[in-house]
């Protein structure tokens, strides 16, 4: 029976001279099964707080985790204007190290992909398996060039609208055309607590990646989840990346848009605890 968890209360930890925020299961509710902790990396407009349905209905198969990531939330934002998945998978590993955590599986949805690629490449003996969540590719531009169109596109809009008329525009294509009103407007919510300055370093960093590189590197067991109604990171690119990736599989959720772990949550955790469970 899956936990009731309080995913809207953050906890605080201080560990390598900066902050972080993140999410977890409440100890003391039980469950945490054997194995290594589950961490979630949330995407580029998203919190710790949006993965309250994995806390509770993935914690009595690990301990599971969800930071926010550097710029977001209370979390400390990375020094470089533009950063790499690199520093984020740097900040990664003090974010661990300040938890006690040394094994994990990870899980890194949209942007968060990006992070997880990049840390499990350069930290595999850190990683039992990995789980890329409709990820986002990255546009693979040149530090020193602009930014590409879409990247700058969003900065734009933030600079015009304000976060919230931001996340008024942007997140109902988040989701499927079927998604109800109460989702598209937790997506909605979620969103319009970014910070500019830290979502400004997160689109640096998806103009600069290429997680295409990162997860030809990864040997660990992967697996690749898309949405069959992913308009963001459609599921072709998901399928390429599973195909490209050593000791990788693909699945595919049905009905679910980009925030597939929102939308279908029973279907995401069940192919989540299935991936886990295997041998």
């Amino acid at each position: 029976m899956a936990r009731v968890v309080n995913a809207q209360v953050r906890r605080h930890l201080e560990a390598g001279g900066v902050r972080f925020s993140y999410c977890a299961a409440d100890p003391s509710a039980g469950g945490g099964g054997a194995g290594p902790p589950l961490v979630l990396l949330h995407g580029i407009g998203s919190n710790a707080r949006s993965w309250a349905e994995q806390l509770a209905g993935l914690g009595d198969l690990r301990r599971v985790v969800a930071w926010d990531a550097p710029g977001y939330g209370d979390s400390t934002p990375v020094a470089p204007p533009r950063p790499t998945a690199a520093d984020y998978a740097e900040r990664l590993a003090r974010f661990l190290d300040g938890l006690g955590l040394d094994r994990i599986v990870l899980l890194g949805h949209s942007l968060g992909a990006l992070v997880a690629g990049s840390f499990t490449a350069a930290r595999p003996q850190r990683v039992e398996r990995l789980i890329l969540a409709n990820p986002a590719l990255g546009h693979r531009t040149d530090p020193a060039a602009p930014l590409p169109p879409p990247a700058q596109g969003r900065l734009d809009d933030l600079a015009a609208l304000g976060p919230a008329g931001f996340a008024a525009k942007r997140a109902p294509r988040l989701l499927s055309v079927r998604a109800t009103p109460a989702l598209v407007a937790r997506a909605r919510e979620t969103m319009a607590e970014i910070h500019p300055e830290g979502y400004r370093q997160a689109v640096a960093m998806l103009a600069q990646g290429d997680l295409r590189a990162d997860a030809g590197a990864v040997a660990v067991p992967t697996l690749v989840l898309s949405g069959a109604e992913d308009s963001v990171t459609p599921p072709a690119g998901s399928r390429a990346l599973a195909a490209a990736t050593p000791n990788a599989r693909y699945l595919e959720i049905e009905g679910a848009g980009h925030l597939s772990y929102l939308e279908r949550p029973v279907a995401f955790n069940a192919a989540v605890h299935e991936f886990l469970s295997a041998r």
